[in-house]
């Protein structure tokens, strides 16, 4: 495995020699044949077809944008300052970030490709279905960062420690589940404290076979039985959210994607030194104020729990925050990796540190992520902690009942933490609503699809769809007829076609009990179309009936929520036990 963020002979020598070019000179980009003419392939970052201008395909992953490299074009003069202009393409995540624009030739690309480690997405026994497109066709991003405290090599042990660990299986101690709005507008990162008790799923290790019993444990136990794959499926099970990929770092990973990055301001609101006499704490040591932490240093920062608030995970979790919104700021504003050799090392360490799945296992696939990623202006950025309670003893940590379920619920339903609305709702909690257009077809004449979505980890519960469509039929729907094929959801949602169907479904969904937010426009749907989720296992009564019931319009106090741009003067609170 190449040493991460370092840059050999053979790897100098893999770069094609380019031709003189006018300047400002291009990394192997031309706008008259994008990168072909440099022996990149057809699937490499930003190719245009023949003859193409270099504008982005529709799905992002196409040329190089109107300001991003090798945007000068025939007639235009070349704009200014790009080494700014091209961090728009950028992927962020705990420090797991990719720039992997122009990089100067067909081997180079292979060699980035080779850097990356790749693993199977879910381990699990059943997965959630993926969610509807909306009405324009788009659909949610959920991708899962797992920072892995993994002693595998020289580098990893002597930035953990613990070489008695040597040959333990690594824990899962970060996690964060990083959720983009269906229509890029917005973006939600969760974290849950590792020592978290939850159900882990059985899960099978595709490298021997060896197959994990479900079991009850700490969240962070779950990527030892496995990979990282079963960490996916416990998340999936606890949070009922669908996981699109993942990405995993560990130690050493951390270390030199923070180099090449430059440094990533973060605030102590006093001197703090985590360490003590019993040898506790990351050694990290800061006067009051603001610094500019990389490297080793931000290794320490982000593992910091002795020092930091209660000194528990609680803390260090926001301490995560706050670094990657620093990060985030950084990169947005332009103020680091303005020029190519910045850019090729951030590439270089970016793909050595990651293990991926099979999804993303490919520069080009990071590559279009990273496009994705970066349409989410700073402002929409929230962070948050899953709201949580003490286990007995206060040993370990739970999900606190009804807190934690409706923040999880928030990204099922698309809904932005911040409270600004989602791609569903349009607005927020206290925008003015539109009055609802009243039923449209005779109920007798609506054509009503039932089907059974209670599949998943605990089994499907059998007959739903035969259940609900009988009391369909007894409401006087008798145009409703059932699907046999078992899906997964965790929430019950009532789909619908377009705007013309939305008053049927809301009627229909008054009459079943169902909450407003489980009805939803998509554009993958014929017709109305009733998907009976692990929320309403039993019964023909829905279990929230009586109220409104649906999602929350932002997240609780108890998420401990911030924002990227507005809380960007934050500090983390030192825990005086901890300060000199």
């Amino acid at each position: 495995m190449p040493q991460s963020g370092v840059r050999g002979e053979g790897q100098r020598r893999g770069r094609r020699e380019a031709e003189p070019e006018p300047e400002p000179k291009r990394l192997g980009w031309t706008a008259e044949k994008g990168f072909e003419d440099k022996g990149l392939p057809p699937d490499a970052p930003g190719w245009a077809p023949e003859g193409g201008s270099g504008s982005p395909a529709p799905d992002g992953g196409g040329g190089p944008p109107e300001d991003g490299p090798g945007a000068h074009r025939e007639g235009r003069p070349p704009r200014r300052r790009r080494g700014r202009r091209v961090l728009r393409w950028t992927a962020l995540g705990l420090g797991v970030l990719l720039v992997a624009g122009a990089t100067g030739g067909y081997l180079y690309y292979q060699h980035l490709n080779s850097n990356l480690r790749k693993e199977a997405l879910d381990l699990g026994p059943g997965g959630l279905a993926k969610p509807e497109p909306n009405a324009f066709g788009q659909t949610p991003m959920n991708i899962l960062l797992v920072g892995s405290d993994g002693r595998n090599s020289e580098k990893n042990i002597e930035l953990g420690g613990a070489r008695q660990d040597a040959d333990r299986k690594p824990l899962a101690d970060v996690q964060m589940l990083l959720h983009v709005s269906a229509d890029r507008s917005n973006m939600s990162v969760i974290s849950i404290p590792r020592d978290t008790r939850v159900d882990i799923p059985q899960c099978t290790d595709p490298k021997d076979g060896r197959v994990y019993p479900r079991t009850t444990a700490a969240i962070n136990e779950s990527l030892q039985h496995g990979g990282p794959g079963c960490t996916v499926a416990t998340w999936k099970e606890l949070t009922g959210v669908y996981i699109d990929h993942f990405m995993m770092v560990d130690f050493a990973g951390v270390v030199d994607m923070a180099d090449a990055v430059g440094g990533v301001p973060v605030c102590v609101d006093r001197n703090v030194y985590s360490h003590d006499r019993k040898g506790h704490g990351s050694g990290l040591k800061l006067t009051k104020g603001t610094h500019s932490v990389q490297g080793v240093q931000a290794l320490q920062w982000l593992r910091t729990r002795y020092g930091f608030e209660d000194n528990t995970d609680i803390g260090r979790a926001k301490a995560q925050h706050m670094y990657m919104n620093s990060m985030i700021r950084q990169l947005k504003q332009g103020t680091k990796l303005t020029d190519p050799v910045q850019l090729r090392d951030l590439a270089e360490a970016a793909t050595s540190a990651l293990t991926v799945d099979d999804g993303l296992g490919s520069v080009k696939k990071l590559y279009d992520l990273g496009g994705d990623l970066q349409r989410v202006p700073t402002k929409r950025i929230t962070m948050a902690t899953m709201p949580w309670q003490y286990g007995p003893g206060e040993e370990y940590v739970l999900p606190k009942p009804g807190e934690a379920e409706a923040t999880f619920a928030m990204l099922r339903n698309d809904v932005a933490l911040d409270g600004k609305g989602g791609a569903d709702t349009g607005a927020g909690a206290g925008a003015k609503k539109k009055p609802e257009p009243g039923p449209s077809t005779p109920k007798a004449k609506l054509d009503v699809v039932v089907q059974n979505g209670t599949d998943g980890a605990r089994g499907p519960a059998g007959g739903r769809a035969n259940e609900l469509h009988a009391r369909l039929l007894a409401l006087g729907y008798t145009g409703a007829h059932t699907d046999s094929q078992l899906t997964s959801r965790a929430d019950t949602a009532l789909v619908y076609r377009d705007a013309a169907q939305r008053g049927d479904a809301l009627a229909l969904a008054k009459a079943l009990g169902l909450p407003s937010g489980a009805v939803r426009e998509s554009s993958a749907v014929s017709t109305v179309r009733l998907v009976v989720g692990n929320d309403w296992r039993t019964g023909t009564a829905y279990p929230a009936a009586g109220g409104d019931g649906g999602s929350a319009h932002q997240a609780p106090k108890s998420a401990d929520p911030l924002n990227a741009e507005k809380d960007s003067s934050a500090c983390m609170k030192v825990n005086p036990q901890y300060s000199f």
